[in-house]
């Protein structure tokens, strides 16, 4: 059973609807994050999308950067640096480079990039990004574990600079990673049943499960990461798992309906924009929580209905503690930034996320876990026995 608080944490892709003033969206992001520095968000990452006019965030760990001298207390994510669209020695240097300004608040969030747009952009659109994503990680890795002038092949990059080295001055030596031996690596699941779990566990990982997948199938990520962990005889931990979720909460209900689950609203448009993504790429079952489901049933009002929590402080921790039924044990719950197209009741949902729901949520989750040790004491009589 659950023993700790759930930590709370944020995540944006962002999601913007084009045609907003894109400075003014950077800004909104940004006061964002800081908006959860200073509520006492544990975690903030954020996502990169190189070809897209909605989600502009174009470097994750530009975007830390810009964060790191601003906040004072919260950890700051990469959601995620797309590996295959990257060369390893360059993503190597850049996170050693941002870990090191953030002192250890940094957290390696990876993935083989899911924006086709972006894998075109870049001419990957037809190779396996999936290989991609494991040779690069693990050349990062090797840079990090071994010492100049490096001699790393593999089947898409070979790094080495064994004709340019100069130790002396330092000249061909990328740099270290602050953490030691580097920042902790965390991955997006995002299907049913992921494998990506599974290596993760293997590997001394942790993962986010994404917001956008059904609960019934966020259940499936837990089995697949202790499977992980038991091929390498980790301990597997409800820590590692943060679970994202797109939450509105409001000072009343009718608030919470309207701005949370209208169709038309920034939660509505996220869900048509992410639609139109992964249905357009062959994946309308991430949305489904039935796979016999026709493609026809997966309509806009059903996703808002089944993904979208809305209401007020207490309606939501009960939909929360419904959710945790169906998940099972999770350590950090991630709230997921939606477009500010009210800026005050988007402020308001995230006051009232961190200091009114989390205190509840956590509270209900430690009554029942007490509640649970209690039944399962011993009698007296069966003490005797």
């Amino acid at each position: 059973m659950q023993s700790s608080d759930v930590k709370l944490s944020y995540f944006t892709m962002p999601v913007h609807p084009p045609g907003r003033n894109y400075l003014e969206t950077l800004k909104e992001d940004r006061e964002a994050a800081l908006l959860a520095d200073a509520l006492g968000f544990s975690e903030a990452f954020f996502g990169e999308h190189v070809t897209d006019v909605a989600e502009t965030v174009t470097s994750s760990l530009m975007f830390c950067a810009s964060l790191a001298d601003a906040t004072k207390q919260i950890k700051l994510g990469s959601g995620t640096v797309n590996m295959p669209n990257n060369h390893p020695a360059q993503v190597a240097a850049q996170v050693a480079m941002i870990d090191t300004m953030l002192e250890g608040r940094f957290l390696f969030g990876i993935s083989p990039g899911g924006l086709r747009s972006d894998a075109e952009v870049f001419g990957n659109l037809e190779r396996d990004r999936n290989a991609m994503f494991v040779e690069a990680i693990d050349q990062v890795l090797e840079i990090w574990a071994s010492d100049p002038p490096y001699d790393i092949k593999g089947e898409f990059w070979e790094i080495t600079t064994a004709r340019t080295l100069d130790s002396e001055i330092g000249q061909g030596v990328i740099l270290q990673p602050y953490q030691k031996p580097h920042p902790p690596i965390v991955i997006a699941a995002m299907s049913p049943h992921s494998s990506s779990v599974t290596r993760a566990g293997a590997r001394g990982w942790s993962f986010i499960s994404a917001n956008f997948l059904q609960p019934v199938w966020v259940a499936t990520h837990w089995s697949k990461f202790v499977e992980g962990c038991n091929q390498v005889g980790r301990r597997s931990d409800p820590s590692d798992w943060r679970v994202a979720k797109s939450i509105f909460v409001a000072d009343d209900e009718q608030t919470a309906k309207r701005h949370g689950k209208d169709p038309n609203g920034p939660y509505g448009f996220y869900y048509r924009n992410i639609m139109r993504k992964l249905i357009g790429n062959g994946r309308p079952e991430l949305f489904k929580h039935d796979p016999e489901m026709p493609d026809s049933a997966v309509t806009h009002d059903y996703v808002m209905d089944s993904l979208v929590i809305a209401g007020t402080v207490d309606s939501v921790v009960e939909q929360l503690l419904a959710f945790r039924e169906t998940t099972g044990d999770f350590g950090t719950l991630v709230y997921a930034g939606h477009d500010w197209a009210d800026a005050p009741l988007a402020r308001r949902s995230m006051e009232l996320m961190a200091t009114k729901v989390m205190p509840a949520f956590n509270q209900a989750l430690n009554h029942s876990t007490a509640q649970s040790n209690r039944n399962s004491q011993p009698t007296d009589s069966n003490a005797a026995n």
